[in-house]
């Protein structure tokens, strides 16, 4: 396991601020729900953290303009061209006569403020879409404090090549318990990672129950507060999927020695299990200002980040195996994984288009995982990870999404 990302034994090389203050942080997608919360971190620690740039998709310009007023940032940055000029009207009506942020727009902002000077980058954004942010960040050399799982997934192999030791923090719960539980033993002693899950909305139901539920029923998520592609995701067990590709690129462990168990309570992130038999786990309520707060901190821990458990309550806590054929979503991420190249990227792609067919009625939710699993199967052969280029992920994305779409309508028209 020596070539993990993410290794919290290797202390970041921009472990400090240079003078000594507040460390400078560019945050992209602002007006999510990562990165809300990472602005709440912020202005409770104004010691601590400084952002200097925003970036956001444009849908929100209010709330942007409001969080760039709050923090005073230097730039901020839309996605959508159109937002440019909604935003700079906001924006001037909370400046007033003074001097207004710059603003950059267009498919390229976050990518332009990945690369600015800062000590770290937090990649909020919702999916694949980071990936290009992702590689700035890293090929400008700043440590990335990584909520955008996706675009380590679907450019694992860019990635790798562009990170260093120690370069990687993960936000994501269940890879910040495992980066923090690492830190119990040497590399070598590690036997397996557990990965928890929750469940989600539809734990214990079987396959036939899971086929006609509606799409209210899969965003009612009973532990986390989340986005709508991110809760749908977890109610398939999607995002678990996931989460376990995400674990192996950035830990450095084998396909079969992570291991995937539901934890309806959501208090254990995740657990590290040592060559002797001894297990470490993370524990802490379902907050994520607290992974947030470390990713930002790291390698120092950031006082009353999040409330800590209530020992003096009774309470709990329950484990269950992963029922692989309700849920067969985590089998089939594995087998993306190993495959490895383009096919991430077209797992990923057709699954947000499928999510996207569920949400408006031209799939059922069990249709998600089934014409994902499709698109992999079509897919074939990926491009080789070590010819791997941004515009081979790309390409794949556009075939999968297409792909998923024509599969979708199929299935619309059928009545399915």
């Amino acid at each position: 396991m020596t070539d993990a990302l993410a290794d919290p034994h290797h202390r970041p090389y921009q472990a400090a601020a240079a003078d000594g203050g507040p460390r400078d942080i560019v945050i992209l997608g602002s007006t999510g729900s990562i990165g809300t919360q990472a602005i709440d971190v912020v202005l409770r620690n104004p010691d601590r953290f400084r952002v200097v740039a925003l970036a956001a998709a444009g849908g929100r310009v209010g709330l942007l303009a409001e969080q760039a007023h709050l923090l005073g940032v230097h730039t901020v940055a839309v996605a959508d061209p159109a937002a440019a000029g909604p935003l700079r009207e906001a924006l001037a009506a909370r400046y007033g006569s003074r001097s207004l942020p710059e603003i950059t727009a267009g498919p390229d902002a976050a990518t332009e403020l990945a690369a600015l000077p800062c000590h770290s980058v937090l990649n909020g954004i919702t999916g694949s879409i980071g990936l290009r942010p992702t590689l700035a960040a890293l090929e400008a050399g700043r440590v990335l404090v990584l909520a955008n799982k996706e675009s380590l997934i679907v450019g694992g192999p860019l990635v790798k090549a562009a990170a260093r030791p120690g370069q990687i923090v993960p936000v994501d719960s269940e890879h910040s318990a495992l980066f923090q539980a690492l830190t119990g033993g040497d590399r070598g002693e590690v036997r397996k990672l557990v990965v928890t899950a929750s469940g989600g909305p539809f734990r214990g139901r079987g396959r036939a129950e899971l086929a006609r539920v509606t799409v209210e029923q899969a965003l009612a998520h009973p532990t986390w507060d989340m986005g709508p592609v991110v809760t749908i995701n977890s109610a398939t067990l999607v995002n678990k999927g996931l989460e376990v590709i995400e674990a192996h690129l950035l830990f450095d462990v084998p396909f079969e020695r992570i291991e995937v168990v539901v934890h309806p309570q959501s208090y254990i992130h995740s657990m590290v299990e040592f060559t002797d038999g001894s297990t470490l786990a993370q524990v802490s309520p379902p907050d994520m200002r607290m992974p947030i707060s470390l990713g930002l901190g790291w390698p120092h821990r950031v006082p009353d980040a999040a409330p800590g458990v209530d020992w003096t309550k009774a309470a709990t806590w329950e484990f269950f195996p992963l029922d692989d054929e309700a849920f067969p979503s985590v089998a089939l991420a594995r087998h993306v994984g190993s495959l490895g190249g383009t096919a991430p990227a077209v797992f990923n792609a057709a699954n947000e288009e499928c999510v996207e067919a569920f949400r408006t009625g031209r799939l059922p939710f069990t249709g998600i995982v089934d014409t994902v699993a499709r698109v992999v199967e079509e897919h074939g052969t990926p491009a080789s990870g070590t010819r791997l280029r941004v515009e081979d992920v790309l390409e794949a994305e556009a075939w999968a999404r297409a792909r998923a779409r024509e599969l979708a309508q199929a299935s619309e028209a059928a009545g399915v």
